[in-house]
């Protein structure tokens, strides 16, 4: 389990709009993107949908495909 599936669902919610606000800004790494999906996967698991940007499968690893699929 990630930090993120530690946090409380309202704080990981907020870090995923954050960390989406500095992706859409132009602050893009390939870390943004892994700790995005790291977000994404650990609010699924507690039944919450976050939208995943249109390039977000572009930027990641398989491996974290895979555990979002899960």
């Amino acid at each position: 389990m990630s930090l993120y599936g530690k946090l409380p669902s309202d704080f990981l919610i907020q870090f995923y709009d954050e960390v989406k606000k500095m992706i859409s800004n132009g602050l893009v790494s390939k870390n943004m993107y892994y700790e995005l999906g790291l977000i994404i996967a650990a609010a699924s698991r507690r039944g919450i949908v976050l939208e995943k940007p249109k390039d977000f499968e572009q930027h990641i690893a398989y491996e974290l495909l895979i555990e979002l699929s899960k």
